[in-house]
């Protein structure tokens, strides 16, 4: 059973397949439209939105931060770009596990990725939301609060007001206890959710199954808008940057710095995205790679200016909210400015909700294609080319939780299934360059030995760690084993594994850019909290039920054979 749980699929034959059966999807994709579709998920609800609460748990300093994290996104994505040149199709990690590391972790991968795209897209239609209200209500239209918000947020302000009393309520707060009062009710239930988070997932969903032309047009027009209203943000606000916003550049030090990593990590989750759309490009091999490292470029600089630009108009003290690009104008009294970054974010903010809901369908119809999941997820429309019944299906696990479900949630979870991933897909280039399969990569990781360099790494981490880390140290000596094991085990997990890295980069000479890739995304990931690693452990072991109970008895890899 072990053979056949970890039985690989071949280059090959995954080439071959794509080649004399098709997949009825439209090859119509270039590198422009693939690097508008990469900004386009990029760039959406983390800029617009989370950026607010890392800035203001960080100070400044955050910038330097998403420096770090496109630094480790950097190292992930020439890894993916040396995946999507060998496996041109639409698989992204999903085929890429499939490949290195044979069935079993290419269904964990697969499902992983449901968090990364279906539950990130969740965050970016409550974050439409938001924008979507405070842009009504410029144009006085106002929305009953019981149709605009999660239900929690309600309940949430109504046990505070019985505890403290209504006068010591906080603006957002007032307003969640007015939906919470003002609800119609189904015996003593308020009857609240999130209209607006619902309806834009419908509406794009629409879009996309109509065809992927229809999509890329919209989407490169909404790109031009989101990108034009950065540059706007980052030009105009020059003008009311107060240097000494940025002192202290890090007012919480590195742990406030760092409790911000779900939230830009999440700003950069999309680039992997793109790869999903390999059978609809004209030349995946070539392209995918070049717009891969394009597209993160470009949003790293923009991120990085309009950090500084946002913390230099504002102390990072007035940050906490959640449409903070419009808020900052508005605090300036450049109102007609933060009127308009409204309008624009609702645009800006859809094209990122267009990109995802475009990728997960497409990772179920590779699935479903490989006999891992029902058949009827490969149907492809016979007039609109397109995953017809996995899209719709996508809209409707979108929608709901976004009617009902609050957006703080969501971000830590989906962080740990993209990290997740990021790291299989390094790994699985060092396994490419051991078992030869680069040889077939028309695009390879720039190879750098890191025979003796990571060893050299660790020895020189450990000593730092001593010299400067006391307080870390002191820290672990008052921890009971339990607390260890539900705080501190991925730590652990990280020194363990750069460890063995170091052994096995003597042993093997391994490539140095993946081996960091692996380390940087699992340092970041050590900094998100346990409680999302409990859920994320359930949603694997569901996972693993549904594989053990369907896929693993429908595998096309093993009826065939």
């Amino acid at each position: 059973m072990k053979n056949q749980l970890f039985k690989k699929k071949s280059v090959d034959q995954i080439l071959l397949d794509a080649e004399t059966k098709g997949s009825g999807l439209a090859k119509i994709l270039g590198v422009r439209d693939l690097v508008s579709l990469g900004i386009a998920a990029i760039v959406g609800a983390g800029i617009f939105s989370t950026i607010g609460l890392a800035s203001y748990n960080g100070g400044p300093a955050v910038s330097m931060l998403f420096v770090f994290v496109a630094f480790a996104c950097v190292f992930t994505a020439l890894s993916y770009a040396q995946f999507a040149s060998t496996v041109p199709v639409s698989g992204s990690a999903y085929t890429y596990a499939y490949v290195a590391f044979g069935e079993l972790f290419a269904w964990i991968i697969g499902w992983a990725l449901v968090l990364e795209y279906a539950v990130s897209n969740m965050v970016v239609a409550i974050s439409w939301s938001q924008y979507f209200v405070s842009m009504l209500e410029g144009f006085g239209i106002h929305l009953p609060k019981w149709m605009t918000m999660a239900p929690a947020y309600a309940f949430d302000a109504h046990t505070k007001m019985l505890e403290v009393g209504a006068d010591k309520l906080t603006g957002i707060d007032k307003i969640a206890l007015q939906a919470y009062e003002t609800a119609p009710r189904i015996g003593d239930l308020p009857i609240i959710f999130d209209m607006p988070a619902g309806l834009i997932t419908v509406l794009v969903t629409w879009l996309v199954y109509i065809g992927i032309k229809e999509s890329q047009r919209a989407s490169n027009i909404m790109v031009i808008v989101k990108i034009g209203i950065i540059v706007a943000v980052i030009f105009g606000g020059l003008f009311f940057v107060k240097p000494e916003n940025w002192t202290p550049f890090a007012p919480n030090g590195l742990s406030g710095v760092m409790s911000g990593v779900a939230a830009v990590f999440f700003a950069f989750i999309g680039f992997d995205s793109i790869s999903t759309t390999a059978e609809e490009c004209k030349n995946p091999q070539r392209d995918l790679p070049k717009a891969m490292i394009y597209c993160l470029v470009i949003c790293a600089v923009l991120y990085v200016l309009i950090t500084l630009v946002l913390t230099g108009m504002v102390n990072y003290t007035e940050l906490n909210v959640k449409d903070p690009l419009a808020y900052v104008f508005q605090y300036v009294g450049f109102d007609y400015m933060a009127g308009i970054i409204s309008v624009t974010s609702v645009i800006a903010i859809t094209s990122a909700l267009l990109v995802f809901q475009l990728a997960q369908p497409r990772i179920w119809m590779t699935m479903s294609r490989d006999g891992l999941l029902w058949k009827k997820f490969a149907t492809i429309h016979p007039k609109y080319k397109t995953p017809s019944f996995a899209t719709i299906v996508t809209g409707f696990v979108v929608a709901i939780p976004a009617l009902f479900f609050k957006m703080d949630f969501f971000v830590d979870l989906t962080s740990v299934g993209t990290f997740f991933a990021f790291i299989l897909v390094c790994a699985g280039v060092l396994y490419m360059d051991k078992s030869g399969l680069s040889a077939k990569s028309k695009f390879k990781v720039p190879y750098v030995n890191g025979k003796y360099i990571i060893g050299l790494s660790f020895i020189a981490g450990v000593i730092l760690m001593y010299i400067y880390g006391q307080d870390s140290l002191a820290e672990w000596k008052t921890l009971g084993a339990s607390e260890v094991i539900l705080h501190k085990s991925l730590v652990v997990v990280f020194w363990l594994t750069w460890l063995t890295m170091s052994v096995l980069s003597y042993k093997h000479n391994f490539s140095l850019l993946p081996v960091i890739g692996i380390l940087v995304n699992l340092y970041l990931m050590t900094e998100l909290g346990a409680s999302n690693w409990i859920i994320f452990i359930i949603w694997l072991a569901i996972g693993l039920v549904i594989y053990f109970m369907y896929g693993y008895k429908n595998s096309k890899l093993r009826t065939q054979e």
